[in-house]
């Protein structure tokens, strides 16, 4: 190892070399990774509306999803991506996220799912939809239609 400057530390030294390299060294990347950015998804007055969707509990091929809690177990999955994000201790309370809320619809349990669910977190967006296409349910984008038939 060479000679450090007088004021630097080494972060972790385990090896002759370290775990981190001395302060002052350029990064690998030219901007910052994703998981490191602020996110700024609330939206603007200019930008439009998020749309919402009906995951509905009826297959493509018609028949009843089961099992029959099926809606407030995927939005307890989701409860805690909310808009200002999780809070934990003595203040936090139960409930679902207002991305994803548990609904019934003309007598067919729903779960309405806001996109900006997406913004908060891609993963937990992907996973709602693909729980929606692997188990063949029907969804309906909330303002083509009155209600979910």
């Amino acid at each position: 190892m060479g000679a450090i400057e007088p004021g630097i530390r080494l972060a972790a030294l385990q090896h002759n070399e370290g775990t981190m390299p001395p302060a002052g060294t350029r990064l690998l990347w030219a901007e910052l990774p994703w998981w490191l950015q602020a996110r700024h998804d609330a939206p603007s007055m200019t930008e439009n509306k998020p749309r919402e969707f009906f995951i509905q509990g009826l297959t493509l091929e018609g028949r009843t999803f089961r099992p029959s809690d099926w809606a407030e177990r995927l939005a307890g999955a989701m409860s805690c991506f909310r808009p200002d994000g999780v809070k934990g201790g003595i203040g936090a309370y139960i409930g679902y996220s207002p991305y994803c809320v548990p609904r019934v619809v003309n007598g067919v349990k729903c779960v309405l799912v806001n996109e900006a669910l997406r913004g908060v977190e891609p993963m937990a967006w992907d996973f709602v939809m693909h729980f929606a296409r692997d188990n063949h349910l029907k969804v309906i984008e909330a303002g083509t239609q009155r209600d979910p038939e």
